[in-house]
């Protein structure tokens, strides 16, 4: 991938491990979609039924794909179509998210969720790394 302008040469590698642990989650989910990977693992262990694993795995989808999308940006691996501020407010959300998930995972019913709780806290801590870093 082709760096376009001035991204900050420590945040390439922390983008870049992101995306690809964001691609893996997008996998997971697109293997409990196509019913690969049962639904009963994922979201705590509380779907309990093929339509609700349907709403929460195309949000969850949704959501992934806005995060690689804001992740490219930041990385100005795409043109630039929203603004630095943008991005950076969106980062910010996205690292709250992934503390709350971190969270979250630790009190799921299903081991293998709680599991999940090291990736999304690898999440945050790269997020983080991306926004705490001083210039």
């Amino acid at each position: 991938m082709k760096m376009l302008t001035n991204t900050k040469r420590y945040e390439l590698p922390a983008i870049r491990l992101l995306l690809i642990l964001n691609t893996a989650v997008l996998l997971f989910h697109i293997c409990i979609v196509a019913k690969i990977i049962p639904y009963d693992i994922a979201w705590g262990g509380r779907l309990k039924s093929d339509p609700e694993m349907y709403v929460f795995e195309a949000i969850s989808i949704l959501i992934n794909l806005l995060f690689s999308f804001i992740l490219l940006l930041r990385g100005r691996l795409i043109e630039p179509i929203l603004s630095g501020k943008v991005v950076h407010v969106m980062l910010w959300i996205f690292f709250v998210i992934y503390v709350i998930n971190t969270i979250g995972n630790l009190f799921a019913v299903t081991a293998f969720e709680k599991y999940f709780a090291i990736l999304t806290f690898m999440f945050a801590v790269l997020i983080g790394f991306i926004l705490f870093r001083k210039k």
